[in-house]
């Protein structure tokens, strides 16, 4: 084999094996080893990038180094990862920049594992921001100006939703997750599977197909887009341009839950709402428990139930009793009339017989009052007759002309006091006891 390592015995081929003009072939073991062997001897080197994919383990610490051209696995052992922190002053954290010191390093695997390659660190630096986390900032920053941030958050959603729609992967443990909250919510609405890919440079348009065809349905009230978890650079479908603007332009509210925590995208913060996890997004999309408010809306029903037959009860007996009223009523009312018609006739005898010795009586009394009346009458009345003849005869005309006086008198018969009526009326009566004179007034 030209190249291959010289420690590696050269064997003849097993029986059955046609000869090559290549060397070999190998036990596999021995050329992973040889391989190991020869990886190991490539010369230490530093290497800068993008860490992303972090995975602690109890024995080593697993991540990736990127940039735009290529990506290396790398691990560090327990120890000379704990160094690095604690002269670092903390543990790197994804999307930081990183100069790691180290080799090429080949895991030969075994029957029951399976082989890796990884680049042994030995040492790590930060370099500073990683360009993924300054371009998701740059993105985040855009979409706020451009006011992409707020729409989804003034949507209205419904306390308890017909239809949900759910985005996620087919396989995935985010489907159970939501499955086993709307269970335990008691939720007995409809639920409509948009699966799609949530990791690799696939996802995002798969996502946002997957909206486009659950807003469609006018049936849906709002839309779950779920994942479990995972480093920023599993995440990094959802920090998708394309992705967010759908999401912000759509109708439909978009509940996310795409991380844990400490991982936060760009989906998040376009979202309606954005929860930590699906069990999360799945109460946040059911406002309320439903099996608790069934239990409670039955024992209000049953309340209700029997404080109605209660309450038809207790106005069925009044009005049984009331129906029995008027009867009862009548009958004492007309005892009670007869009674009066009985003290009235009695009394208005009583009455009549009172009136009538009364008035005769008062005849009695009348009587004598006439009868004395009469005789006083016929007793004072003559000498009062002759008493007021006498007056009125002392008053008579006729008795003062008897005297020598004369009454002058105009010819309308109209007594004159004075001699200026006198003149006035010239043609003058004079009248005197025994007769009546004409004169006339002259004046010489």
């Amino acid at each position: 084999m030209a190249g291959a390592d010289p420690s590696i015995e050269l064997r003849r081929a097993p029986a059955g094996i046609p000869e090559s003009s290549l060397a070999g072939p190998f036990a596999v073991g021995e050329y992973a080893a040889a391989l190991r062997a020869k990886l190991r001897s490539f010369t230490h080197v530093q290497v800068v990038g993008e860490l992303v994919n972090l995975r602690p383990s109890r024995a080593r610490v697993y991540f990736e180094l990127r940039d735009a051209r290529g990506a290396l696995p790398c691990a560090a052992w327990r120890d000379d990862w704990d160094a690095i922190v604690a002269r670092t002053g903390g543990a790197p954290s994804e999307g930081m920049q990183v100069v790691v010191a180290g080799g090429c390093d080949y895991y030969p695997g075994s029957a029951t594992s399976s082989p890796g390659f990884s680049f042994a660190v030995s040492d790590l630096r930060i370099a500073g921001e990683g360009d993924l986390l300054a371009r998701i900032e740059q993105l985040r920053k855009r979409l706020d100006a451009e006011g992409l941030l707020d729409p989804q958050k003034l949507l209205p959603r419904r306390l308890v939703p017909g239809t949900i729609g759910v985005i996620t992967a087919e396989q995935g443990k985010a489907r159970d997750d939501v499955l086993a909250a709307l269970r335990r919510r008691g939720w007995a609405g409809r639920l409509v599977w948009g699966f799609a890919p949530v990791q690799d440079r696939h996802a995002a348009p798969a996502i946002v197909r997957a909206l486009g065809d659950l807003t469609a349905l006018a049936e849906v009230d709002v839309v779950i887009v779920a994942r479990g978890g995972g480093s920023l650079a599993d995440l990094l479908c959802f920090c998708d341009e394309t992705l967010c603007r759908t999401v912000a332009l759509l109708r439909v509210p978009v509940i996310a839950s795409v991380g844990h925590h400490t991982d936060r995208t760009l989906l998040d913060d376009v979202a309606a709402v954005s929860c930590s996890t699906p069990t999360h997004a799945a109460d946040a999309a059911v406002g309320i428990d439903c099996a608790a408010a069934r239990v409670k809306q039955a024992q209000t029903a049953a309340r209700l139930r029997d404080h109605g037959r209660r309450a038809v009860l207790t106005r069925a007996r009044l009005l049984a009793t009331l129906s029995r009223a008027p009867g009862a009523h009548i009958e004492r009312e007309r005892t009670r009339l007869h009674q009066q018609l009985r003290e009235i006739r009695a009394g208005s005898r009583r009455r009549v017989q009172n009136e009538r010795s009364l008035n005769a009586r008062r005849g009695l009394v009348v009587e004598r009052k006439a009868e004395a009346t009469r005789r006083d009458c016929a007793e004072r009345h003559p000498r009062e007759l002759e008493r007021l003849a006498l007056a009125l005869a002392a008053h008579d005309p006729q008795r003062t002309l008897e005297r020598g006086y004369a009454l002058v008198q105009s010819r309308e018969g109209e007594p004159l006091t004075s001699t200026a009526q006198a003149r006035a009326s010239r043609e003058l009566h004079v009248r005197f006891a025994d007769g009546t004179v004409e004169a006339e007034v002259s004046e010489r």
